[in-house]
């Protein structure tokens, strides 16, 4: 899954697109360096961040999807949103999937609009929002705790008729390093639930806080946290960098299937 943000503020700049030829440019790019599905958000969702409203994220994203439906027809798209009305219009549109980093809780009407569509919907585990995530990453047992969420959430989306689900454990949101790395740890312990595992480490802060960096210096580590989630059950890669995490999945396909 390559992320395209049509953002002004993502913590990452290699991942903001402005024009729509730099957007179709690279989109292009990424499809070229093997990209299956392509995550396109019009917010930022970093912590300390300032939530656009549902309209502001309506006008940058639509025009981009109604240009790659065009240009792409065969590629899958999700939209990075918890707003219902961005999703409902993107889903009319050719969205394939909705990728919600608030996990129902900031739209009340978001699942029923997934419901109607019977699209994939990936639920993410988080607490509060942008503004007070920080705060929030106070776990007895981070791997539990989330294994617990999960497990009644996907009870509520079951019951709405919402079957298509991945799972994202939300590296970086309300987790401090040590969540995220423990977490990572035991991805296996929720491959008990039966659904894709998406994984989103992708030059966030774990990486540049354990190896001194900054986000335009983590690829190397990505790279290397990508593998060790592969080997942990992996079923998705959410990157910056598609190339080098095509590479990675190349490499573990060759090293695994030998075994």
């Amino acid at each position: 899954m390559g992320i395209l943000n049509v953002t002004p503020d993502s913590f990452y700049a290699g991942s903001r697109s402005n024009s729509e030829k730099e957007i179709l440019s690279r989109v292009e790019k990424m499809i070229s360096d093997g990209l299956d599905i392509l995550d396109l958000g019009g917010q930022s969702t970093r912590p300390g961040a300032n939530y656009i409203s549902s309209e502001e994220e309506f006008n940058r994203v639509l025009p981009v999807l109604v240009a790659l439906r065009k240009e792409f027809p065969s590629l899958t798209i999700s939209i990075d949103t918890f707003y219902s009305e961005v999703a409902a219009a993107c889903l009319r549109e050719g969205a394939h999937w909705i990728n919600d980093v608030s996990g129902g809780r900031m739209d009340s009407k978001l699942w029923s609009v997934v419901a109607e569509a019977q699209c994939t919907y990936v639920l993410m585990h988080s607490r509060g929002d942008s503004s007070n995530m920080k705060e929030l990453a106070n776990y007895e047992n981070v791997v539990e705790e989330v294994h617990e969420y999960f497990k009644i959430e996907i009870e509520k989306l079951n019951h709405l008729g919402i079957s298509k689900i991945v799972l994202d454990l939300g590296f970086g949101f309300a987790k401090n390093k040590d969540h995220n790395f423990e977490l990572l740890q035991n991805l296996n312990r929720f491959k008990s639930f039966g659904l894709p595992l998406l994984v989103g480490v992708s030059r966030k802060k774990m990486i540049q806080q354990t190896l001194d960096t900054k986000a335009e210096e983590s690829l190397n580590g990505t790279t290397a946290l990508n593998a060790f989630a592969l080997d942990r059950g992996a079923d998705i890669l959410r990157v910056h960098d598609v190339l080098e995490a095509k590479q990675t999945v190349k490499l573990y396909r060759a090293l695994t299937f030998r075994s």
